[in-house]
């Protein structure tokens, strides 16, 4: 392409913000022009506002260290300077509300790794692989909201984004009920094992809001859309747990499942291992070349050797075997700050450029 889509980041000093900013270098479409924060870091460079608080275990790229922070007091200014926004601030949730949609009323589409929009009606919660007809919502959002350009997209919550995909194929087959146990590293709150020493070799049995959003959103996920909404999905049925573990990177889920038409596990290991991803027919530069994976290991996946699977783009799975009460139980792995998070973002952003939603202004 000849001239790049101009993007921003806000929330750019966060662990999602930095995911970002690193992501972001020598992208074939995008090129990050600003980046924001909360108005203590305002004025600042960014290397500056993010000293003593770089997380990522990579160097900071060069092309960011000298930008100067927009404050998210002074927005407008910031969206004037951008095509689009990627959002990943930690503030209230009607604030986020509130910022994203003043945002898109600047004609600025905003790409939000934030939970505060993901159940408003006519915004699309989007897995690339999985909903991106989803997409289509975003006709009826600018209706609402008087734009022409300006939006709001979201990606689900980091600890689905393992087990969905994987169960995803077999929908046809009628999921009747699902059991899953989610095990989520650290970074999935913004923390290395520096800042937060207590939890090394520790496991906290509690993560607020967590459950709840296991629970309901791949019923959004799993829905139809129906021209101003999505029509959730009525079944299945989902119980969740989520645990905080020792684990830097890569949240992990236990699931167990119950079909109507109980496939063969056979069916199911070539079903995954075969699995065609739209996002890579439409030659979207962060998809994997293979989204999930069957491991044949018992032993596997491990976050510390599978996490990074297509480039932490991935979904593994393993260990399927009979279950006692339900049909069958495995386990599933996903990167959480890569396909959970600010990678999920960026090839949501990339679907979108690619549908048209996203342009220069």
């Amino acid at each position: 392409m000849a001239q790049k889509i101009r993007a921003g980041i806000i929330g750019a000093t966060g662990y999602v913000g930095q995911r970002f900013v690193t992501l972001l270098e020598d992208h074939p479409w995008f090129e990050c022009v600003a980046v924001c924060a909360s108005p203590r870091s305002a004025g600042k460079r960014y290397e500056d506002a993010c000293e003593g608080r770089w997380k990522i275990d990579r160097e900071m790229p060069a092309y960011v260290k000298d930008m100067i922070v927009y404050g998210t007091d002074n927005i407008e200014e910031f969206c004037s300077k951008v095509d689009f926004t990627f959002c990943a601030v930690d503030m209230k949730k009607d604030e986020i509300r509130a910022l994203e949609e003043k945002i898109a009323k600047t004609e600025t589409p905003v790409v939000s790794n934030n939970s505060a929009n993901r159940w408003t009606e006519d915004v699309p919660m989007i897995i690339p692989e999985i909903n991106s007809d989803h997409a289509a919502l975003i006709e009826a959002q600018r209706k609402r909201l008087g734009t022409k350009r300006g939006f709001i997209a979201v990606k689900p919550n980091c600890s689905i984004q393992s087990y969905v995909p994987a169960l995803t194929p077999f929908l046809k087959n009628g999921i009747r009920q699902i059991s899953v146990c989610t095990y989520q590293a650290i970074s999935g709150a913004g923390k290395t094992f520096k800042d937060w020493p207590e939890m090394v070799g520790n496991m906290i049995p509690y993560i607020g809001g967590e459950e709840e959003k296991s629970e309901k959103e791949p019923l959004k996920v799993w829905g139809q859309f129906a021209g101003d909404h999505i029509e959730l999905a009525a079944n299945p049925v989902i119980s969740a747990q989520c645990y905080r573990v020792a684990v830097q990177e890569g949240h992990t889920a236990a699931v167990s499942v119950s079909f109507e038409n109980k496939p063969s596990k056979e069916e199911m290991i070539k079903t995954w291992n075969e699995f065609e991803s739209e996002a890579v027919k439409l030659g979207l530069p962060s998809a994997p070349e293979k989204f999930l994976q069957y491991i044949d290991e018992d032993n596997r996946p491990q976050p510390a050797l599978d996490a990074m699977f297509g480039n932490g783009m991935g979904v593994s799975v393993g260990r399927l075997r009979d279950d006692n009460i339900f049909d069958y139980k495995f386990t599933c792995l996903s990167h959480n700050t890569l396909r959970g998070a600010a990678g999920g973002g960026l090839l949501t952003a990339e679907l979108l450029y690619k549908k048209g939603y996203i342009e220069a202004k």
